[in-house]
């Protein structure tokens, strides 16, 4: 782990970190994927925010935040002197313009499914801002803590269409000074009010947009101080043993992540509706294995929906099916299902939005599967714009589906895949968990009180298996060893603090 140690000259360094995604998106009602979320944390500001290390949120733009109204009334009250780049006033009237545009525009691409349990919002005055809700929902605080939360100024962004340009204007820590699909260009907003302190100048972000090789070279030859993101799970192993370069030694710095990926299942394809089918998936998937030779072990075997870390985590699949492949289980599970015969199985991949070992992973899974002598699979790739609307129509049994939170609590991993409008699309529900679990945990402020439920949530998910976890991601960073501050952008917020990073020299 590096230091976080910086010397009398880090307030005048500029880095360059280089990251193969894309920024899809600079307006924060349209953009909902992890390169447009980093520039939404750096270049506007939350109501509320993660500190380093924490999964409870913080005020930000805001001095105060409170619920009343048994959780069904928020009330934040605005820190004084808040500015948007370009000048202008922040005001309560520029937070209500805000969530009510996401909402409004409901971009397909955007956040505004976070916002759903808004009802309307008031603004007392300019410094007050009072969210009614639908029903009561604890998460609010988190939801409203990324980049979901974004606020916009009012006098800049249509009110029912997106800012074109690539111009983002907010009040967070940085300003974003250009940008193009190469790279984009940030520097210290100097009147920025609240929680950050920029430890640098600015930061140069280089988008190498899926050109994993390209990222790796660019480090090693020094032309980027940091790569974050992309690199493939041999890159990041070999570059551990790498030579020292002019910038000195290249470091692998590993934060905690609460980034998931699962199988999942298709409860209406005609084979694997059937239950037996699917507890024979479950018992001879070796994760073990799958981590260490798809994922170099960059990844950890995960064994429950909601991942290590996270409130209410349990076990559930491992209680069930164990952490070795049961051959004799599946065969028996097959056989009290009367299924004599090799099972035929097509497992669906996309590596272009999950992860360049994907293919490799779900690959090694159908051997896995066919070791057995039980199935015959294979596994098909597709790009993922067939992917999505294969999955839309129903023709895919099994597919892949990674996830990283919007927000680091259990809610977040649970009511998306389980609740109402289940964005797996696997046709899945369960009343025990739509109608009273996710209820009850949405009401509860106190986040450790829903422990109880969300196991007898997992349970449930293990025993009807809809999915299978896979495994949980390790976050990376690999830098030069001049540069400090990375171990507080990789935690399970999974925001990238552009102002926890400086060099020593």
């Amino acid at each position: 782990m590096l230091s976080t140690a910086c010397s009398s000259q880090a307030s005048n360094s500029r880095l360059i970190v280089g990251m193969s995604d894309d920024i899809l998106a600079t307006d924060p009602a349209s953009g909902y994927d992890p390169g447009s979320w980093l520039l939404f944390n750096n270049v506007f500001q939350s109501l509320l925010s993660f500190p380093p290390g924490s999964s409870t949120p913080v005020p930000e733009a805001a001095k105060e935040c409170k619920f009343s109204d048994g959780s069904e009334t928020y009330t934040c009250t605005l820190r004084s002197g808040l500015k948007f780049s370009n000048g202008n006033s922040l005001t309560s009237a520029d937070v209500k313009y805000s969530f009510e545009r996401t909402i409004r525009i409901n971009d397909p691409a955007g956040p505004a499914s976070l916002l759903s349990t808004i009802s309307s919002i008031s603004t007392p005055n300019e410094k007050t801002v009072v969210f009614h809700l639908k029903v009561p929902d604890a998460t609010f605080p988190s939801k409203i803590a990324s980049g979901g939360g974004s606020i916009v100024d009012r006098r800049v962004y249509p009110r029912d269409g997106l800012l074109k340009g690539g111009k983002a204007v907010g009040s967070g820590p940085y300003k974003l000074n250009s940008i193009d699909k190469r790279r984009a260009i940030f520097s210290v907003y100097s009147d920025y009010q609240g929680t950050a302190r920029a430890k640098n100048s600015g930061v140069t972000l280089e988008l190498f947009r899926g050109n994993q090789q390209a990222l790796q070279s660019a480090l090693e030859v020094g032309d980027v101080d940091i790569a974050y993101r992309g690199l493939s799970a041999k890159a990041i192993a070999g570059l551990g043993t790498s030579p020292t370069t002019e910038k000195g030694r290249i470091m692998v710095v590993q934060g905690t992540s609460a980034e998931v990926q699962h199988m999942v299942f298709n409860v209406d394809d005609p084979v694997v509706a059937k239950l037996a089918v699917r507890k024979a998936i479950a018992y001879l998937v070796d994760r073990n294995s799958l981590v260490a030779d798809a994922y170099q072990s960059t990844a950890a075997p995960l064994y429950s929906v909601i991942p290590s870390g996270i409130t209410g985590h349990v076990t559930s699949f491992f209680n069930i099916y164990g952490d070795r492949p049961a051959p004799e289980k599946a065969r028996a599970e097959l056989r009290n299902a009367g299924i004599a015969d090799k099972v035929k199985l097509t497992l669906w991949s996309t590596p272009s939005r999950y992860g360049p070992a994907t293919d490799e992973a779900f690959r090694t899974i159908a051997d896995q599967l066919n070791q057995s002598g039980l199935f015959d699979a294979h596994m098909k790739s597709v790009p993922f714009d067939e992917y999505e609307k294969g999955i839309a129509e129903g023709k895919y049994g099994i597919y892949v589906k990674g996830w990283v939170p919007d927000y680091p609590d259990p809610d977040n991993f649970t009511q998306p895949f389980f609740g109402g409008s289940n964005v797996l699309s696997n046709n899945y529900d369960n009343e025990e968990i739509i109608k009273r679990i996710i209820p009850r945990t949405s009401s509860m402020t106190d986040r450790a009180s829903t422990r109880q439920e969300y196991m007898k949530l997992q349970d449930i998910v293990a025993q009807e298996l809809p999915i299978l976890p896979l495994w949980q991601g390790k976050q990376y960073a690999v830098a030069h060893e001049n540069v400090r501050g990375l171990h507080n952008c990789l935690d399970a917020s999974t925001v990238f603090r552009f102002w926890e990073l400086s060099t020593a020299y």
